[in-house]
């Protein structure tokens, strides 16, 4: 079955329905087969094949992926040119589909209905529910469909071949930011948070293929610095800068002001997908994009955990170089390092100009030792490295919010009430798609019994 579905998604159908039909031979009841065998020859043109084998998988399994088979049932039923049996199956698909999102997204909720709201300045450890504004961290992501700014974006581009859509691309991203409310702030670290954000673009391309109004695709980098001051950015931005040194550039081809004064083509998330930004499409696109950005409102639900209980598989959050000695093999592996006189007495003698900190931005906290031959770098100023140190340096105790194993970070657009709003308006939904589905259920049983209205 699994190669199967390998054969149909390369569109090489004939060896799909070999291993399809494999499937159903070893086991007859293989509902999962018998669905994809009915896909197939719906999209073959083979519609009485189709509409028996869906009608097989419903006698098998009345639920299996009731909304879809019933969707395929009513297209189906559509390219036969029975029109009312596809408009009867298809109330039904719609109005299951309504009731499953519906019942999914009030059940997601919970946990903002369920926890009250907490102020950080008097914030204690512990399952939490925060209300306030994003700031940005020291990185912001750059949305790939109109080059905003944001903490978090879910982005895609469909593109209509036939009846179908091909998904061109498909990304989600999120980095970390602080949460604001009037009585501080704190930081958010949004590993593996579920995230409901607004969609903030939804645009499609004319018949002629022309891009839709506010598209804007990010060539440049899909992460930047958010930490530069105006000054330092209004000067990369007035600097023309060689693409292999000279008088222009720094050392090595970097702008003055570090790596990250200035964004290159590198790291885009757009780069590579066509011919240009995107190529030459083959039908009508489809874009859209949700993100949420400094400035936003925001309902956080999740642990305040201090920083150093933070689980990190490859200990990257913890200051602490002697954690990997608990491994035997690396211990001995030091130990004889050290007696060879292999290793170095510090981190600068190891590592030279590297350790310097801001040297690889441009900005070294400290003059570093360099050719005499090279550009030297401007020494960043004191109080540069003073407010560097309070945005990257975390006190272990420092409480943060994080997702943990019993507690799942959420992140919400909006305050609680709207939150809980959007939740009730979808369970709404959810209950007339159910009157719809039975209603049409019930309409379809009469007509199979040769009754009417």
């Amino acid at each position: 079955y699994q190669l199967g579905l390998i054969h149909q998604e390369r569109r090489q159908y004939t060896e799909a329905i070999r291993r399809f039909q494999a499937a159903v031979a070893i086991d007859p009841e293989e509902t999962d087969a018998q669905f994809q065998l009915g896909r197939i020859a719906r999209e073959q043109g083979r519609i009485e094949d189709a509409l028996a084998r869906f009608q097989i998988v419903l006698k098998q399994d009345e639920k299996h992926n009731l909304s879809e088979i019933r969707r395929e049932l009513g297209a189906a039923y559509l390219a036969a040119g029975r029109f009312e049996d596809a408009r009867r199956e298809l109330e039904i698909a719609a109005g299951l589909f309504l009731l499953v999102r519906g019942l999914r997204a009030y059940r997601a909720g919970e946990p903002v209905r369920g926890t009250g709201t907490s102020r950080i300045e008097s914030l204690a450890a512990g399952e939490v529910r925060l209300v306030g504004t994003i700031e940005a961290g020291p990185v912001a992501l750059v949305s790939p469909l109109q080059s905003i700014p944001c903490v978090y974006y879910r982005a895609r581009i469909l593109e209509d071949r036939g009846k179908e859509q091909a998904t061109i691309m498909h990304e989600e991203r999120a980095v970390g930011f602080r949460l604001r409310d009037a009585t501080g702030s704190l930081r958010v670290f949004p590993r593996g948070a579920r995230w409901d954000a607004p969609m903030c673009f939804r645009e499609q391309s004319d018949w002629l293929g022309e891009d839709p109004p506010g598209l804007d695709l990010n060539e440049g980098p899909a992460v930047t610095s958010a930490t530069l001051d105006r000054e330092a950015t209004v000067a990369a931005l007035l600097t023309v800068h060689g693409s292999g040194g000279g008088p222009d550039a720094g050392p090595g081809g970097l702008p003055e002001g570090g790596a990250l004064a200035v964004g290159g083509g590198e790291g885009t998330l757009i780069a590579g997908i066509g011919g240009g930004p995107f190529g030459i499409a083959k039908g009508r696109r489809h874009y859209e994009e949700r993100r949420l950005a400094p400035g936003d409102i925001v309902t956080i639900v999740g642990s305040a955990v201090p920083f150093h209980d933070i689980d990190d598989p490859a200990t990257a959050d913890r200051d602490e170089p002697t954690l990997a000695l608990d491994d035997p093999e690396v211990a001995r592996n030091v130990a004889e390092a050290r007696a060879a006189g292999l290793l170095k007495a510090s981190a600068d003698e190891a590592w030279g100009n590297a350790a310097i900190p801001g040297f690889g931005i441009g900005r070294p906290a400290r003059a570093p030792e360099l050719d005499p031959e090279a550009r030297p770098l401007p020494v960043a100023p004191a109080e540069e490295s003073t407010a560097a140190a309070a945005i990257f340096d975390i006190a272990p105790g420092e409480l943060v919010m994080a997702a943990s194993p019993d507690n799942p970070l959420i992140v919400r657009a909006g305050s609680p009430g709207e939150a809980v709003a959007r939740d009730q308006g979808a369970l709404t939904q959810g209950l007339v798609g159910a009157a719809l589905a039975i209603v049409a259920a019930i309409v379809l049983a009469l007509a199979v019994q040769g009754g009417g209205w």
